[in-house]
């Protein structure tokens, strides 16, 4: 159960680090998904998990961050049961075989503009699987068992945030997105941003 609670806290909340970083980096991009929650929820009340699946770009901003960043770079080991062939390669039973999402998802022979951030490239595909293209919680049996509450998660908190603040990088400088080292993919520097409560939404903060 600990590694559970452990690999669903620290995963989700790269995957918001990313996701923010990437936003403070693209104004623009995180304006529009503000707009969509003004419109999906408005300003009288907070953003509830219910809504979360009323907002597309929300969603293809999520979609693009696991694709550029996913939280397992490599997904969970397999045993192949006997000799096979996969891709024209000759694998002996018994072989360990481990899926770089990392750089499927970011293979320029598979994406468009595949270093670009274009939450678009999701747009109309919420809920279908693009063949094996993404798959950052895996695929099949052994897929991640966490997918939905991670996607729950991820969605209600990046869009609480969207809708109750104003973010801002800290400096002129683009935030600096150079990938760290582990299992996961942590930030090498940790994000660094400021806020301040967006104007339609104070009276209701207020009465938190």
């Amino acid at each position: 159960m600990q590694v559970l609670l452990s690999a669903g806290t620290d995963t989700s909340a790269g995957t918001m680090e990313w996701a923010l970083s990437l936003l403070l980096n693209n104004p623009q991009i995180l304006k529009k998904a503000q707009n969509e929650i003004d419109e999906v929820v408005g300003h009288d009340r907070l953003i509830d998990e219910s809504d979360v699946a009323k907002l597309p770009y929300l969603q293809c901003i999520i979609r693009e961050t696991m694709r550029m960043y996913p939280a397992g770079p490599l997904l969970v080991p397999h045993e192949s049961s006997e000799d096979c062939v996969v891709g024209g390669f000759q694998i002996p039973g018994g072989t360990m075989l481990l899926v770089n999402i990392w750089a499927i998802q970011n293979d320029p022979k598979i994406w468009d503009d595949a270093t670009e951030f274009k939450p678009e490239r999701f747009g109309g595909l919420e809920g279908v699987r693009d063949g094996f293209k993404l798959m950052p919680f895996g695929s099949g049996r052994r897929s991640c068992p966490g997918e939905g509450l991670a996607m729950r998660v991820v969605g209600l908190t990046l869009a609480s945030l969207l809708q109750c603040f104003e973010w801002g990088r800290v400096s002129k400088e683009m935030v600096d997105m150079t990938e760290g080292t582990g299992l996961t993919i942590p930030k090498a520097q940790p994000l660094l941003a400021k806020c301040h409560p967006r104007p339609s939404m104070v009276n209701l903060l207020s009465q938190i």
